[in-house]
């Protein structure tokens, strides 16, 4: 007897199996409050250069302006650099006195504290209004100087944080394998509140980019854990719709996120609320149940053997003691500790499967570039960042439809390549629209964010599909480690901008296309049985009348 028939003996799906999903959906929630976070923690409002002399009240504030400042190559007065001496324009009097109006003036750089933060109502008012309702309190941006020649470092911070991720999922890979799943979840929970208090309390970016990146690292716990810890006491037939349904807690957290952020505008104090919901999740481990799966893996009969009895009860199912007698337990946990741990080397050994994981690792690095660089930039909307934010996670819930109906219908490799084609061309077609039409460029980002969303979600189903049961986690490991690897590049790629305008928007709509082109060399799997072995994938596994509902889904996060 295997496990699969153990579980079904105690109920596969039942009032047990919906309490740990409710239980484990607040690491869920709390994931994308952080890993978006940079959306307000690293938002730069309009600024510019401190302009000496500048009377209190005049009428022709445009003309002081061009006269003080020059523009930059996207027409718009520049941020960090003024003229050393106030530059003549036609029919005008302002500037200095003995000045050749036909003389090109120097320019000079102004950053960091010789900068004067201004004009937050992006030139609404003159002389500018106090410091305050500003996005984030911009990081301390006059205190630690992340601004013109700094503003690298703002995006570095992302991408630290981005890099902590990928780090710690290998290593809660690993322990959570060896220690267990609970155990490794309150770890991940207590380091995730420690070090995102120390971040809060930060008193230099040094500190802060230290902190952010270990928090990245602690965080990476839930991204591991939580969905196997879900799925593990799930049967085949739910796997999927569970998945999927759990994937919403995600998308809650994306809109919770721009609420807390329009109603908290201190940096330090948005960081330590989405932080302190980790304090009750603590709590919530006392009920959470350790993977029986696992704890028969580990020879340890007695405790899985307590655990499925509970489950068997809330369930209602009458599990008898033949069924799960010590003996019964002993044969399972004999059968799961023969199979012989996999490697990523296995991924590379055979030439199919060499195949499919090279494919798969372009794949998922395109939906995370893609994925995290629409969502970081909200930028050049028409909407304010707390709606456009909103507005981002609204557009998640019927993404996940799409995917729901079209995996059904047109199959997993086309919805997965006309997702990420659906991201790469609405980032296109940005690149044509004028930013002053707002209406349009905002549509477009929308629709990109859909997309970039969907494949996001299929990518998960897919891979889960593409692998055999021998190796199918350790697949799932190895793709989305490639894809945090294209999440920590995404806000670095930004910086593109300072080259030409429209590069970042060009790479993350290239890459998603590259992807795209990539995801139609995979195999369809759908009404494909699933591969149990590796012999399986090499043979090709053939079509059976499978119910695409009973394809299990490892893991469905974002």
């Amino acid at each position: 007897m295997g496990f699969e028939e153990l579980l079904d003996k105690v109920g596969g799906f039942g009032p047990f199996q919906l309490r740990n999903v409710a239980l484990l959906a607040l690491p869920r929630v709390l994931l994308p409050m952080h890993f978006l976070l940079p959306i307000f923690l690293a938002a730069v409002p309009a600024h510019r250069c401190a302009l000496p002399g500048a009377p209190d009240n005049f009428s022709n504030q445009d003309a002081w302006l061009e006269a003080h400042l020059p523009r930059e190559p996207d027409g718009k007065l520049s941020s960090c650099l003024r003229f050393t001496h106030p530059q003549a324009l036609p029919n005008s009097t302002l500037w200095e006195r003995g000045q050749d109006p036909g003389e090109q003036p120097e320019v000079k750089a102004f950053h960091g504290k010789k900068l004067r933060l201004q004009d937050w109502g992006g030139g609404q008012s003159f002389p500018p209004p106090k410091l305050e309702g500003i996005v984030g309190d911009l990081l301390s941006y006059m205190e630690w100087d992340l601004v013109c020649e700094q503003k690298g470092l703002n995006k570095a911070t992302s991408t630290f944080f981005f890099a902590g991720v990928l780090v710690g999922a290998v290593v809660y890979g690993y322990l959570s394998d060896r220690f267990g799943r609970r155990r490794l979840l309150l770890v991940a929970y207590v380091s995730s509140l420690v070090l995102s208090l120390a971040s809060a309390a930060s008193v230099s970016y040094i500190m802060f980019a230290i902190t952010r990146t270990l928090t990245g690292m602690a965080l990476a716990g839930f991204t591991i854990i939580v969905m196997p810890l879900e799925l593990e006491w799930l049967d085949v037939r739910h796997r999927t719709v569970a998945g999927v349904l759990s994937s919403t807690f995600w998308t809650g957290g994306v809109m919770l996120l721009a609420l807390i952020g329009y109603l908290i505008r201190d940096w330090r104090w948005l960081l330590l609320t989405v932080t302190l919901p980790c304090a009750p999740g603590i709590l919530t481990l006392w009920w959470v149940p350790e993977s029986a799966r696992w704890l028969l893996t580990q020879g340890r009969v007695e405790e899985a053997h307590t655990y499925l009895l509970h489950c068997a009860r809330l369930n209602g199912q009458p599990a008898g003691e033949d069924s799960l007698s010590r003996e019964a337990l002993n044969k399972v946990a004999a059968a799961e500790r023969t199979v012989r741990r996999p490697s990523y080397l296995d991924l590379f050994r055979t030439p199919r499967l060499r195949y499919i994981s090279l494919c798969c690792m372009v794949v998922w690095f395109g939906v995370n570039f893609s994925y995290y660089g629409v969502s970081l930039d909200v930028s050049g909307l028409g909407l304010n960042v707390y709606l456009t934010q909103l507005v981002f996670g609204a557009v998640e819930l019927p993404s996940k439809l799409l995917v729901y109906l079209s995996v059904r219908h047109a199959g997993r490799r086309l919805t997965m390549a006309g997702t990420l084609l659906g991201a790469a061309l609405a980032l296109g077609f940005r690149l044509l629209v004028s930013p002053e039409i707002k209406s349009w460029s905002t549509a477009l980002a929308v629709m990109g964010k859909a997309f970039s969303e969907a494949a996001f979600t299929t990518a998960y189903l897919f891979t889960s599909e593409l692998y055999p049961t021998v190796l199918r986690q350790t697949g799932m490991g190895l793709t989305a480690l490639v894809g945090r690897l294209g999440g920590s590049l995404a806000p670095l790629a930004a910086l593109l901008d300072g080259l030409w305008l429209s590069l970042p928007k060009l790479a993350y709509g290239g890459i998603a296309l590259l992807a795209a082109c990539t995801a139609l060399l995979l195999p369809e799997t759908k009404q494909a049985q699933l591969p149990e072995t590796i012999q399986d994938v090499e043979r090709k596994s053939a079509p059976s009348s499978l119910q695409e509902e009973e394809m299990p889904m490892k893991q469905v996060q974002d």
